[in-house]
């Protein structure tokens, strides 16, 4: 859950809700519908985008490893499940808390900035063909948010290992 609205629902055995909080509950509640289709449309094509975006990957970089393009796309799999968890939730702390915290670290252990790069590319190409403008707009920010996360993160290589 935002954190926000937990931090209001703590306080309820103190006070009542001050009428920006209830803005913010209602915010939240009222968008729930939209977040909660958003997630289902996600759930339910995830298979479809992703194996159109695999077959793609491996025909724009024929000359990489099985191996590493799978990593590749089972980290994008976890990108895709958090980002519509914390689209859900409408929690941004969720996707750097339970994703990045450990992936990022994982990351830097793989050269693969350049099967990711593609792959992100092609996966937003697909998004963008399987959601409505306004889903983009809802899951787009967490995506867009692990994706920039994990292209920036420095590999042993380029850190000097």
């Amino acid at each position: 859950m935002h954190p926000q609205i937990e931090t209001i629902f703590d306080e309820a055995e103190h006070r009542y809700l001050k009428s920006e909080e209830l803005g913010v509950i209602n915010q939240y509640v009222s968008s729930l519908p939209e977040r909660i289709d958003t997630y289902r449309t996600l759930r339910d094509r995830e298979l479809a985008i992703m194996q159109q975006v695999a077959d793609q990957l491996e025909t724009v970089l024929p000359q990489e490893t099985v191996e590493n393009l799978e990593r590749s796309l089972k980290n994008a799999l976890l990108l895709l499940r958090y980002s519509a968890m914390g689209m859900l939730l409408n929690d941004e702390a969720f996707v750097q808390e339970r994703l990045l915290s450990w992936l990022t670290t994982t990351l830097s252990i793989y050269n693969t900035r350049a099967i990711d790069t593609a792959l992100f590319r092609l996966l937003n190409q697909r998004l963008t063909q399987a959601l409505t403008a306004q889903q983009i707009n809802l899951v787009g920010p967490y995506i867009a948010k692990v994706q920039t996360a994990i292209l920036q993160t420095p590999t042993l290589a380029t850190a000097g290992h």
